[in-house]
């Protein structure tokens, strides 16, 4: 049925149900100084008065006040042309006060001689146009179960804000106006407000982190906002990885260790590669292991190795695997390999493994890895590999055999372990890394 005079739906007389009657609540009471929607108390208040200095962050208390509760900040644009009228006024006013003062000889006013350096530096940023003037309105409603619940929060909200000089009223007889004003309509119905430039108006910021702990996990540091500890386990997020900026000294080493010793109590097992030697008493001090990784060190890695296969993995998929990263490393060791040496090595990594019988339809799980000799054996007898056999021979008899053609001999059996490659030369970090990261790869995947 319809209405003719305004053509809208007549929903009083065929009883159909509107958007607004799932929304609306049951019931509706305002009186002078609450409102009552439904089962819920609610009262509004507004800023009326602020100190002379706001501080950065002066509205977190109340952001990060347990109390559920709706902040409305409206900021209207005032027009400067008219405000600078009125502070030059105000300024002939308040300096014709001094000098009246001064010659009736009176002691001198701090609050006429502060007032006056107030207005007349707000007059230049005006004038300058580094500043500019808002008219700033902050209503704040709260809800409650009851009354009596209601002035109880009445009463912490407006001690917070006396104890920082800000002096907030009710909104008496303007409860609903004050309830429109903070629901998320944009509507100022309150019309209270503030002059306020753009210095103070910016510490109202309030994007401010009410919690950064997740109750569980390690301790990384207090939350300066509320003095609230930050506890989180980054294993337990989407994306467990981290970075750490921060100039020289400016405290990552100090950091990053004492996030290793808090996750080791956790039950958390780590591995370190270290540039520049700044985990050794580290690893000593928690009786963890420390491996030096150089030319001359008596602890070495075969890129050879090949990882324990899982219950979910295939034998041939880890062998193939392993056989496309030692290509990468070698690519790193040759400086490069051309197509034709790319297919070269491919079918030469094959054969190696074959030698000691690890092929993708074997059990290799006890088998014995090849070494980087046994490549430049296999390499060399192939037709095109002569000149890969003779660029290998640097790693296998040369001055680089000492790091590259041995067997592994280190055991990872503790919590913390350290991979230092300080010492080893520039030209050959980038191969280090390589091989320490895969064999840290092959160790994690095999033990995950």
């Amino acid at each position: 049925m319809f209405n003719k005079n305004n053509n809208s739906k007549n929903t009083l007389l065929d009883g159909t149900t509107t958007l607004l009657d799932f929304i609306a609540p049951s019931a509706l009471k305002v009186t002078p100084n609450y409102i009552q929607i439904g089962e819920k108390f609610a009262k509004t208040f507004f800023i009326f008065t602020y100190p002379r200095y706001l501080s950065a962050a002066w509205l977190s208390p109340l952001i990060n006040l347990d109390e559920i509760m709706d902040i409305s900040m409206f900021m209207h644009p005032a027009d400067s042309k008219d405000i600078l009228k009125n502070l030059t006024k105000k300024l002939a006013e308040v300096k014709s006060q001094i000098f009246l003062q001064g010659e009736r000889g009176l002691v001198r006013d701090p609050i006429l001689e502060t007032a006056y350096k107030d207005i007349e530096s707000l007059r230049d940023k005006l004038q300058q146009g580094n500043e500019r003037f808002f008219k700033f309105g902050l209503y704040v409603t709260l809800y409650a179960d009851t009354v009596e619940n209601l002035n109880e929060k009445e009463g912490k909200i407006i001690s917070l804000f006396e104890s920082k000089l800000i002096y907030p009223k009710i909104a008496l007889f303007q409860q609903e106006q004050g309830f429109h004003s903070t629901s998320p309509l944009l509507l100022d119905k309150l019309i209270i407000n503030t002059n306020l430039n753009t210095e103070p108006l910016s510490t109202t910021f309030p994007f401010i982190s009410s919690d950064l702990s997740a109750g569980e996990g390690i301790l990384y540091g207090i939350n300066r906002h509320n003095n609230s500890l930050i506890l989180f386990d980054r294993f337990k997020l989407e994306n467990s990885n981290t970075v750490i900026f921060g100039k020289s000294g400016g405290g990552k080493s100090y950091f990053t260790k004492l996030e290793i010793l808090r996750s080791m109590v956790m039950g958390t097992d780590v591995i370190i590669i270290d540039p520049e030697n700044e985990y050794q008493y580290l690893a000593e001090a928690t009786e963890g292991s420390f491996f030096n990784i150089s030319l001359t060190s008596e602890h070495h890695i075969n890129p050879f190795d090949l990882p324990i296969p899982t219950e979910d993995e295939k034998p041939e998929e880890i062998l193939r695997s392993n056989v496309v990263s030692l290509v990468g490393l070698l690519r790193i060791m040759l400086g490069g390999l051309t197509p034709s040496e790319d297919v070269i090595l491919d079918m030469a990594l094959t054969e190696t493994y074959a030698s000691r019988d690890i092929t993708i339809d074997s059990d290799f799980s006890k088998a014995t890895p090849p070494l980087l000799e046994d490549l430049e054996t296999v390499v060399g007898g192939i037709e095109g590999g002569e000149n890969i056999a003779l660029k290998l021979q640097k790693y296998t008899k040369g001055t680089f055999s000492g790091f590259m053609n041995k067997t592994t001999n280190i055991n990872i059996k503790n919590r913390l372990v350290v991979f230092n490659v300080r010492d080893m030369e520039e030209e050959l970090r980038p191969i280090a890394m390589y091989v320490i990261l895969h064999y840290i790869w092959n160790l994690v995947r095999s033990k995950l």
